[in-house]
């Protein structure tokens, strides 16, 4: 059954790197992968910084094979590694690799090296942004119970231009009834239940799917969730 909402969007930013993308144990595994000694005498607050210029005494591919391996673990082939490393030198992952499940992960390998070659590497850019949905429907939020992520990008195109790329490479899953893709679109995701009638969103995601929602004003869509 579809319900019918007005949407609202109440905050919107481009943001460079992810909440708690990296820890200081990232650090430090990334340190112990390097041969760096005397971890142990190193501050928590110098580890990120001893990390990027540990990275720095490595070219630039040499770096980020390190980090991809580290990251990805047994999700990607030595060779794709291979690959990757030059590859990222100019082109952005987050956004043109074809497995969308990797994406956020990529997003935050750029950021590392982007900030330990001083731009050598593309600057990941991503989304924050925040909406209230309200509906008069009883019940009507109970859509986003089950996989909050597939009738929320439903709800968020509706707003968008109907050339927006989101709507161009998913059509069929929006329309239909199983939008497996959803959970990897959307990278992070908050809600609050205001009550039985609304609820408020915080969402990160690439820009590269959701740039136009920045201009969207006040509007009423329809939703509807997977059939699981």
């Amino acid at each position: 059954m579809k319900t019918i909402f007005t949407v609202k969007r109440l905050d919107f930013k481009t943001i460079h790197e992810l909440p708690n993308s990296w820890s200081n144990q990232d650090y430090t595994n990334l340190l112990e992968l390097m041969d760096y000694s005397d971890i142990s005498e190193l501050a928590p607050e110098e580890l990120k910084e001893m990390c990027l210029m540990s990275l720095t005494d490595n070219e630039p591919e040499d770096a980020a094979k390190i980090v991809l391996a580290y990251v990805f673990k047994d999700r990607l082939t030595a060779g794709q590694v291979d690959n990757l490393s030059n590859e990222m030198l100019d082109e952005k992952m987050w956004e043109e690799y074809a497995d969308l499940a990797l994406h956020e992960d990529f997003f935050n390998v750029n950021k590392l090296l982007y900030q330990a070659f001083n731009g050598k590497f593309p600057q990941p850019d991503a989304v924050k942004f925040q909406v209230k949905v309200t509906t008069g429907q009883k019940d009507g939020v109970l859509v986003f119970e089950d996989f909050p992520e597939a009738p929320l990008i439903r709800l968020l195109v509706a707003g968008m231009p109907q050339n927006t790329l989101i709507f161009r490479l998913f059509e069929e899953q929006i329309d239909g009834e199983e939008f497996k893709d959803a959970k990897d679109i959307i990278w992070q995701l908050k809600s609050e239940k205001n009550s039985d009638h609304e609820m408020i969103f915080d969402i990160i995601s690439s820009t590269y799917w959701f740039h136009d929602f920045k201009y969207v004003g006040n509007y009423e869509a329809n939703t509807h969730g997977d059939e699981i």
